[in-house]
């Protein structure tokens, strides 16, 4: 932070100056076969300028004082360009100055690579010991770093490093030729050393895998049509990211997102209240904490619908400048070359009153989906995702397995009709976000009760 102190002066327009690197690792063994054993590190600078309504960015791999200031000029040059080119508004969001520093890094004695690599492979021999009938076996550990420093002409100023740290396990089997699979995620935000002890520690989830993968091999296709489901968190938590929270970025809005025409009117049952969280919930960090986005803008949670109304947007200084309202901290960029776009940060829906097991009973004829799979989703609320696993509900209790299927509908309207919510608040470890550029997000929630179209087999 200090260290981008005396370059202000070189500040002539609205600026924001970011250091950044990025490290990432992988280790991969695919049926006893080490396939991935990757680090590496990416870093440098980069600089962006408002002038006359245009805004100019431009970034270099090198950091040194040469490249700084050669950068910030570059960027006011090329905002003067485009000012010249595009006539626009010359206005934006500055908001008050903030500064925040966050070290998320261990303070524990590190591992090896080596060592991390022998982890993973004693994973996988209790795999292959204990699940003999499997066709393949898939164990990933995943790394990646986060480390930025920012300054802005109006004097905010932020110090980030942010580590996340996955293993993740996918099983195969065989049943009459079909290859039928099913994975689970380990880990989430901090360091190797913060998240693991011992592999055994994670025996007894991946022995719950295996029996929801031969539940599923033994099971049956979902039937087609609209049916009563119940969502777990991971579902719940993909539908309130992809479907609602995309068509409520404010980007996305002015580019003829349906949310446009929604706000303070009613989207979805009142029990529903989506938020994207800053940083943390009920006192505890969320996945991706944001105290001071890649604007430099102090992080406030957004409440994007509340007892089921439209409430806000998400913003960017420019976008809340075009809209008179303030940013609250949803500008991130992922490389040090890459531009801040407006993103989510942790969003989920708040937890209900009622309980799993209730809401199970409650439902005579429908399904319970637990893992969600690739899924995509538009500006309309629109969506159709995987579901990996998942189970019937028979009579108020859960029955067979089903094999993969597919969920799809309107958001808004799959929210409208919710009529029960759980409540207990459940985190996913491993969410990135591709738009446009890819970035670490936090989804989850409680699980939801309500209808749904079921693709079948």
């Amino acid at each position: 932070m200090l260290q981008l102190n005396r370059f202000a002066k070189h500040f002539s327009n609205y600026t924001e100056l970011r250091m950044q690197e990025n490290k990432n690792m992988s280790i991969r063994f695919l049926n006893s076969n080490l396939v991935e054993n990757e680090k590496k590190s990416t870093s440098g600078v980069s600089s962006r300028v408002f002038n006359s309504g245009s805004w100019g960015f431009a970034s270099n791999p090198e950091i040194n004082d040469v490249s700084i200031i050669e950068t910030i000029k570059l960027a006011n040059e090329n905002a003067q360009f485009l000012s010249r080119k595009c006539k626009k508004s010359n206005k934006i969001y500055e908001g008050p100055a903030f500064t925040h520093s966050l070290d998320l890094g261990t303070d524990k004695n590190r591992i090896s690579q080596k060592g991390m690599m022998n982890f993973v492979k004693e994973i996988d021999n209790y795999i292959e010991k204990k699940f003999t009938d499997l066709i393949t076996r898939t164990v990933l550990l995943n790394f990646l770093g986060m480390d930025k420093t920012i300054l802005t002409s109006v004097g905010s100023a932020k110090h980030s490093l942010w580590p996340r740290t996955m293993i993740i396990v996918k099983l195969g089997v065989d049943k009459n030729g079909e290859p039928i699979s099913a994975y689970e995620l380990f880990g989430g935000r901090g360091h190797f050393e913060d998240l693991f002890s011992k592999p055994s520690d994670l025996f007894e989830d991946i022995d719950k895998l295996y029996t929801h993968l031969k539940n599923k091999s033994e099971g049956v296709y979902a039937e087609a049509g609209e049916k009563e489901v119940i969502l777990d968190a991971d579902l719940a938590g993909i539908l309130a990211h992809e479907a609602i929270g995309h068509t409520t970025e404010a980007d996305i809005v002015l580019g003829g997102s349906i949310a446009a025409d929604y706000i303070d009117k009613k989207v979805s049952s009142s029990l529903i209240t989506l938020t994207d969280y800053a940083h943390s919930y009920n006192g505890v960090l969320c996945p991706t904490p944001i105290y001071v986005d890649d604007e430099g803008t102090k992080a406030e949670d957004v409440v994007i619908i509340e007892d089921g109304i439209l409430k806000e947007f998400m913003h960017n200084k420019e976008t809340a400048a075009t809209f008179d309202t303030i940013a609250k901290g949803n500008a991130r960029a992922y490389q040090y070359f890459d531009e801040p776009l407006v993103r989510m940060r942790n969003t989920a829906i708040q937890p209900g009153k009622s309980k799993l097991k209730d809401m199970i009973a409650s439902i005579e004829d429908g399904y319970y989906f637990m893992r969600s799979g690739n899924g995509q989703a538009d500006s309309t609320s629109e969506f159709m995702f995987a579901v990996t696993v998942g189970y019937e509900i028979k009579n108020g209790k859960l029955a067979r397995g089903i094999r993969d299927t597919t969920i799809a509908g309107l958001a808004f309207d799959v929210l409208k009709s919710a009529t029960m919510v759980s409540d207990d608040m459940v985190w996913g470890c491993g969410g990135m976000c591709g738009k446009k550029q890819i970035i670490p997000v936090g989804m989850g929630g409680p699980a939801i009760k309500c209808r749904i179209n079921v693709g079948g087999k």
